[in-house]
């Protein structure tokens, strides 16, 4: 896969920024619980894998109504 250059984000889908941002929040949670980062890495793409299967459903109304808005 070839991104463009600069930012991740620049590329990045509306599910998939979604996504990122849960993660990140998901991933200061489990610092603070004390989880490994090999177990924090295990739990984030297992939830990774979920979040993005339904957000990038194809009757997600609520996602298809946040690419209408203009920004």
């Amino acid at each position: 896969m070839h991104l463009p250059k600069g930012k991740i984000r620049d590329a990045a889908t509306i599910e998939q920024l979604i996504c990122l941002i849960n993660l990140e929040n998901l991933n200061a949670l489990f610092i603070q619980e004390g989880l490994t980062q090999a177990k924090r890495l295990l739990k984030l793409n297992h939830i990774a894998i979920q979040q993005l299967t339904l957000l990038q459903s194809k009757s997600n109304q609520s996602i298809e109504n946040l690419k209408k808005l203009d920004f």
